[in-house]
């Protein structure tokens, strides 16, 4: 009878897509849905299956999206009264698992730091765009499998992007004025995290020059840079580590 479901689920891990699981995982006397029923809540809060229609179905709905927002779990308990549609007098525990899928990494910048970053972070969990102008940059053959390549603008591939409360930024464009644009850009958005690739200098300038257009304090402090945990790294692969390290610290903290 979940057949659907199993499907729906499968369909949406290989996708990477967001979704909350609800199961009904006890009852007692007369109650709709017993236990096994499940209900999915995808991103676009559109649902698959019921866990018994009324105002437990409506409640479950609301907890699951919140719980894909938090991204923890919760578990909750119904009386069926006729406060809740029913008059069965039954009771119903349903478990809601958000599942958050791959986090979306768009990288602005194509250069060997970029291509690094993309290499790595496919790997783990991550689906990557990878942003640049220049054509040569992004030729076939430079990155993994699955990477979305968009040859644009900054400005033009933020148009297209639409970044999301769970999207993530890492910008190391080959210019300071294109990092700036990124950085000005991504602000725009409600973007997980801005990461910025330079050094202390360039934040020192970058915050001077945000502070100057009108940027306040909360949106500057939402930049990470410079973007990494502070490994040491050097090499083009050593400083990826070092990006896609913090990218999976702020992942779990975001899920914990």
């Amino acid at each position: 009878m979940n057949q659907p479901i199993y499907e729906e689920i499968v369909r949406l891990q290989r996708a990477g897509a967001p979704f909350a699981l609800a199961t009904v995982i006890d009852h007692s006397g007369s109650s709709p849905r017993k236990p096994g029923a499940k209900l999915i809540l995808r991103h676009d809060g559109s649902t698959l299956g019921t866990v018994g229609g009324g105002r437990v179905e409506s409640d479950t709905i609301e907890a699951a999206r919140a719980a894909l927002t938090k991204g923890t779990p919760c578990t909750l308990s119904f009386v069926l009264s006729e406060e809740h549609g029913f008059a069965c007098g039954g009771a119903m525990t349903i478990f809601i698992e958000p599942h958050p899928g791959a986090r979306r990494l768009v990288l602005f910048g194509a250069g060997h730091v970029g291509k690094a970053v993309a290499a790595l972070a496919g790997g783990l969990g991550f689906q990557v765009t990878v942003v640049d102008e220049r054509a040569e940059c992004l030729a076939p053959g430079q990155f993994p499998e699955g990477t979305r390549l968009v040859q644009a603008s900054v400005q033009q591939a933020l148009e297209r992007l639409q970044l999301d409360g769970l999207s993530y930024v890492v910008i190391a464009t080959p210019a300071h004025l294109s990092d700036f644009d990124a950085v000005r850009g991504s602000l725009g958005t409600p973007a997980r995290f801005i990461g910025l690739l330079g050094s202390r200098r360039k934040r020192e300038a970058l915050m001077k020059t945000l502070a100057g257009e009108g940027f306040d304090e909360l949106q500057r402090a939402r930049i990470v840079t410079p973007v990494g945990i502070d490994i040491g790294a050097e090499t083009p692969e050593e400083i990826a580590v070092s990006i896609v390290g913090q990218l999976i610290q702020e992942r779990r903290n975001h899920a914990g």
